[in-house]
């Protein structure tokens, strides 16, 4: 039986709680981890950096498998081990000697080869732990250190951001690990999404010769998720953040072939509270077109979702073609057996 067939089995037998909940990547709670997964059907977790600050390896597997032990189906257990400023475990002692270095310190050490020895080095380094998902490759082109997210691009023009996209992606499929490709379209030189809302007002012409080489790129190297950032792309859509937009879903759907799974960011982000209001973000996010839902505030956004289902406003349709998605990812990388 295929990765296909055996998800479409897997969904038949599942509750509408079980689809909805699988749709939703959460911040795992200090307290209460094992019955929130238990309660809301998670799909999975994202670990920060207090998950792995007062854990040895060995308690981190241990919660993990207690998390786990209550899921319906094996979770996805993510973190941003990007490199550099953005580490969530090797920035501790217990888990390894030093912090994994910045791409750029990386390219200008070695290249290429050093980038795909260091992508082997931290696969091996997370599957050993029970994470599965590393939020990266940073697809984000930026040349100038004024910008807020430079420090975790390479820092070089597109042609060359784009190898590296290739050479991450590529390099994270073979070694089995989760991978995404963010933050789609690219934020260039605007604001940081985490507290305001960024507006780009660059033409679809210089999206296409700059920043979507990388994405276009990772994609065509087999990225198996495209995580979707909050700016508003105004050449795409020019009144709603591209996490939220169903234009921006269809570009990416349509003109740029992906068929994997699209993911929010994190929908607690100041841009998205600051343009949702008190609105359920997650409803939202599933109606644009999203497959995997990043957030903290599940306990309000899950049951938001399924009262949008019961109610007609999202269809059965739309949640299941997500949850096959997701199925049939982890599936093909072995968290489903």
């Amino acid at each position: 039986m295929n990765e296909i067939e055996r998800s479409k089995q897997i969904l038949a037998g599942m509750s509408i709680e079980e689809k909805v909940g699988q749709l939703f990547v959460v911040r795992c709670p200090q307290e209460g981890a094992k019955d929130a997964v238990a309660t809301y059907k998670l799909g999975g977790f994202t670990l920060y950096a207090v998950d792995f600050e007062h854990r040895t390896p060995d308690t981190l597997r241990d919660a993990i498998r207690e998390w786990n032990s209550v899921a319906n189906l094996p979770l996805f257990l993510a973190a941003d081990e990007e490199g550099g400023r953005v580490v969530r475990a090797s920035k501790f002692p217990q888990f390894r000697k030093e912090p994994f270095p910045n791409p750029q310190t990386l390219y200008a050490k070695g290249g290429l080869e050093e980038i795909r020895r260091d992508t082997e080095e931290k696969a091996a380094f997370l599957l050993d732990l029970g994470v599965n998902f590393n939020y990266a490759p940073v697809c984000d082109m930026s040349t100038s250190p004024e910008n807020f997210i430079y420090d975790r691009t390479l820092g070089r023009p597109a042609g060359e951001t784009a190898a590296y996209a290739e050479t991450v992606v590529s390099t994270m499929n073979r070694c089995g690990l989760v991978g995404s490709i963010k933050h789609f379209p690219g934020y260039g030189d605007n604001v940081d999404t985490h507290t305001s809302v960024a507006h780009d007002a660059r033409t679809l012409d210089t999206f296409m010769q700059s920043d979507l080489l990388p994405f276009i790129a990772g994609i065509r190297a087999g990225a198996p998720i495209v995580m979707v950032a909050h700016n508003i792309v105004e050449c795409l859509d020019s009144d709603i953040p591209a996490s939220l937009s169903p234009a921006v879903h269809r570009f990416l759907r349509e003109k740029l072939h992906f068929d994997g799974i699209i993911m929010t960011d994190s929908l607690d982000m100041g841009a998205i509270t600051l343009y949702t209001g008190d609105r359920a973000s997650a409803v939202q996010a599933v109606l644009s077109g999203n497959d995997l839902l990043c957030c903290s505030t599940y306990e309000r956004q899950v049951p938001a979702v399924l009262d949008a289902l019961r109610e007609g406003v999202i269809s059965m349709e739309r949640i299941e073609e997500s949850v096959l998605r997701v199925l049939q990812l982890k599936l093909r990388f072995g968290i489903i057996r």
